[in-house]
């Protein structure tokens, strides 16, 4: 395809997982796209991979990004950890550090972006959030905190940028199969003595109608369809990979 032909594209937390797999499609379709990503090495690697450019940055670092100006057309904001405790034993910094990541940072970079978006008449926002931005788990308190600000940012962005082209809307998928996920199905295997595809039916998918993970390449399908002219009047909305999990 190559319905982005012409196009930028700016992916944060690109050099990997998800991100990776809405770089390599959001390239597929003709866009020029950029990692952004902690990992310098990773990033640099991969823009070479797909012919794209890499942006080594740290997103914590939010006040370097109050000043930034993007020149970009899509912006794909992704990056974020997952942390997991009890309220009462939640390191407060922690739960700010998640907040910074997954809420300040997407802000900041919608905010350098959509002055470039404006002036062209088009732009595309597309926020990876979860299922925990429209439901919540046990312990993970900063997590879900922070996706369901993500989508109140999302929303909030395509009422202002409607009648400039701009559009923003959430992808929230269940578990999606990347390194960590597939770490901690090991690590949950051996700890229950139980093998690990018993591991993601009945405990990671306890609330799923689809007994398997989400493919990287599922959600990363959805964000190039965002992206895309066919979207134009998709906006403020939030698009379950689920499994089934939220129709509960």
């Amino acid at each position: 395809m190559s319905d982005l032909d012409g196009r930028s594209a700016l992916v944060t937390g690109g050099a990997s997982g998800i991100g990776a797999a809405c770089a390599w499609e959001l390239a597929a379709r003709g866009a020029q796209v950029t990692i952004a990503d902690l990992d310098a090495v990773a990033a640099e690697t991969l823009a070479r991979e797909l012919g794209g450019k890499s942006w080594a940055v740290d997103l914590l670092d939010v006040e370097a990004l109050e000043s930034l100006e993007l020149s970009t057309d899509i912006l794909v904001n992704n990056a974020g950890v997952q942390h997991i405790s009890p309220i009462e034993d939640f390191a407060p910094a922690r739960f700010r550090e998640l907040l910074r990541l997954m809420v300040e940072a997407p802000f900041l970079l919608v905010r350098a972006a959509l002055p470039h978006m404006y002036r062209q008449g088009f732009g595309r926002i597309i926020n990876i959030s979860s299922v925990h931005g429209l439901r919540a788990s046990e312990y993970k308190v900063a997590y879900v905190t922070a996706k369901h600000g993500l989508e109140g940012l999302s929303k909030v962005t395509a009422l202002e940028g409607g009648r400039h082209g701009v559009t923003s809307n959430c992808v929230n998928p269940g578990y999606v199969r990347t390194a960590l996920v597939d770490k901690q199905i090991a690590d949950q295997a051996i700890a229950h003595g139980i093998a690990e595809q018993e591991v993601v039916e009945k405990i990671l998918l306890t609330e799923s109608a689809i007994k398997r993970l989400v493919e990287p390449a599922e959600v990363a399908a959805l964000v190039g369809w965002l992206a895309s002219p066919n979207a134009g009047m998709v906006t403020g909305a939030s698009y379950t990979m689920d499994g089934g999990w939220s129709a509960r």
